[in-house]
């Protein structure tokens, strides 16, 4: 397995606190930093290497910096109807990032792991995007990623277990919805949502925020289509709400 993260945005994101609408399309960014791994590398010649843009669609709902990784069909991330993970709900709550790549380090099932930060912030800004590599050992022939929306209780976006483009030079595109991990009320208050959230959509507030989740607002739900922001505490529906889809994920093999 060839494991490459990003310590830094890792210690960055720490402090922030049916996955796809349509059906894939078929039709050179700086390398990320390789990390020392645990597990035997397959041979060069069994990787394919493959480019990938996210871009946020929404109007005002910045994302943490995916965590993308390509796996075999038993490495699920995520299911729609079912419980969050630990590391899905602290990322949706949080975005805390590390629990989810422990888990993900830790399957033998899971080929190449990516966190792709955008610039400085590292946050994926509406209207932006980010563009990464990532590799896949033969038999790997799928793609997942998970990404929070900044400005909501428990809301994240991503996609899960989907396939790969085949040939080289061939592409896929994929658009991603908003759901809620069903983890925490959607309370919509600054109090309860991490505290980038204000600074980044330009919003003044005196709330702290909150970068761990509080045991009270425990909702012990499963992962649904997130409902949106309906303006009734701190967020404004008109600058922090969206509508599907979210994110628009390309994916190329290039190699």
């Amino acid at each position: 397995m060839s494991v490459r993260t990003l310590a830094a945005a890792l210690t960055v994101l720490v402090a922030v606190g049916c996955s796809d609408t349509t059906e894939p399309e078929v039709v050179a960014p700086d390398a990320q930093p390789e990390l020392a791994n645990a597990n035997a590398s397959p041979n060069a010649a069994d990787m394919r290497t493959y480019e990938v843009t996210i871009a946020n669609l929404t109007g005002g709902q910045p994302l943490t910096p995916p965590l993308a990784v390509t796996h075999r069909r038993a490495a699920d991330v995520f299911e729609v109807g079912q419980p969050a993970s630990f590391g899905v709900k602290e990322i949706a709550e949080n975005g805390n990032l590390p629990p989810l790549v422990s888990a993900l380090e830790g399957s033998r099932h899971v080929s190449d792991l990516v966190v792709a930060v955008a610039g400085d912030p590292p946050p994926v800004l509406p209207g932006t995007s980010v563009t990464f590599m990532i590799e896949a050992e033969e038999g790997a022939q799928f793609f997942s990623f998970v990404s929070m929306l900044i400005c909501t209780n428990d809301g994240f976006t991503g996609l899960d277990s989907k396939k790969l483009p085949n040939r080289v030079g061939d592409q896929v595109v994929f658009e991603t919805a908003g759901y809620d991990a069903g983890t925490e009320i959607n309370t919509e208050d600054f109090a309860n949502i991490v505290p980038p959230c204000p600074p980044l959509t330009g919003v003044v507030s005196t709330d702290p925020g909150a970068g761990m989740s509080d045991p009270t607002l425990a909702e012990n739900g499963v992962i649904h289509h997130h409902p949106g922001v309906s303006g009734g505490d701190d967020l404004l529906a008109g600058l922090h709400g969206w509508t599907d889809p979210v994110a628009r994920v390309t994916i190329r093999r290039i190699d």
